[in-house]
């Protein structure tokens, strides 16, 4: 039986071009919208960061330095994992492939992750927990209040619900933030240095690319340099009273939105995708 003719060679590709070229009103095969796809760019990136940080934080279960904290940390990681599998699943519906948010958040490797490097830091002690997390706060705080006015309204729903929760984090973890800060000596050192080890992971929450100028320009985000401002000023408040020194450095750790990882995310996802990995499909 003669064996089939080898589709892969530069006479079949030249053959190609040259009928396309002959004909170029024939319907070539789909491209993505470049909208669409710098929006559904958009969602992961804050579907991303909503995820690893509530993994991270449910890490303290059964593990906080009081009872009442390990339940509040709970509530905090359940609230953002609640509005990843809604940015998650709107990414999908977006993106228009098929895909779930669960696949999006279980069958995807590091390097299509988008996430802020600053949420995939290590936990620390209780005060780099809670320092971490206000800095987060803060900022999507200000994100939600933006994308509560989004010209897409499936967008302005989920953070108006969204907004809800994250103004209690907020509050929460300015409050307990200033009681370290203004605390005793030994807590007062702890919650500086967490603030001046996770300062040059904050800078990456202002900057903006291509895909930002896009949906920007849209309506349907905010411009991510519009957003630091608001945020300064949260800080400046917060960190004042708490007689926390905001550091002055400039320089910023980037690259988690766009896929460069450090090597705590593979560990992250090693633990977090394990079950579907090892039983695909398996549902309860």
């Amino acid at each position: 039986m003669p064996s089939l003719p080898d589709m892969n060679t530069p006479e079949v590709a030249d053959l190609a071009r040259r009928k396309a070229e002959a004909h170029p009103n024939h319907p070539a095969a789909p491209q993505p919208d470049a909208g669409q796809e710098a929006f559904f760019e958009a969602l992961l990136r804050l579907g991303d960061s909503t995820l690893i940080l509530g993994h991270r934080v449910s890490e303290w279960c059964g593990h906080a330095p009081a009872l009442e904290e390990d339940i509040a940390l709970a509530n905090v990681a359940l609230d953002l994992i609640g509005q990843t599998q809604l940015w998650l699943g709107l990414a999908a519906e977006v993106e228009g492939q098929g895909r779930t948010a669960d696949d999006l958040a279980y069958l995807r490797d590091a390097w299509d992750f988008r996430n802020l490097l600053l949420v995939e830091r290590p936990n620390g002690d209780f005060g780099h927990t809670l320092m971490r997390q206000f800095l987060f706060d803060a900022w999507h705080h200000e994100l939600l209040k933006g994308l509560s006015a989004s010209s897409d309204p499936r967008v302005a729903e989920i953070a108006a619900k969204a907004a809800k929760e994250v103004a209690y984090h907020l509050e929460r973890s300015s409050d307990l933030v200033v009681r370290l800060g203004d605390g005793t000596e030994e807590s007062h050192r702890r919650t500086q240095e967490a603030l001046d080890a996770l300062w040059p992971y904050t800078g990456e929450m202002f900057i903006g690319d291509d895909k930002d100028a896009q949906v920007a320009a849209r309506g349907i985000f905010p411009d991510q340099a519009s957003l630091r401002p608001a945020w300064d000023e949260t800080l400046r408040h917060v960190l004042g009273e708490a007689t926390l020194q905001i550091p002055d450095s400039p320089f910023a750790h980037k690259g988690g939105r766009q896929g460069t990882h450090t090597e705590h995310l593979g560990y992250i996802l090693a633990e977090m995708q394990f079950l579907q990995r090892a039983y695909p499909g398996a549902s309860w």
